[in-house]
């Protein structure tokens, strides 16, 4: 799977400001940005992920490491 398709599925899954993905074509790692993670633990935050790439998960998408940020915390961090 191609990380544009992914980074696609994410957005359309979420509403999102900001989404980066990279990886091998089976290994992923995505940074996602998104208002729907505030007040959120990690666990759901991934939860949201994985749901919006929903069967790519079980076939296409081997791993992927996902970090989630909030629109504040993704301000805070670039600084």
């Amino acid at each position: 799977m191609e990380t544009q398709r992914i980074r696609e599925m994410i957005e359309q899954g979420i509403s999102t400001s900001f989404v980066e993905v990279e990886g091998d074509g089976t290994h992923f790692q995505a940074v996602v940005v998104s208002e729907q993670f505030r007040g959120k633990p990690s666990i759901e935050r991934h939860k949201l992920v994985y749901a919006a790439l929903g069967d790519a998960m079980e076939s296409e998408i081997h791993a992927i490491s996902i970090k989630t940020y909030t629109d504040d915390q993704w301000e805070k961090l670039k600084k």
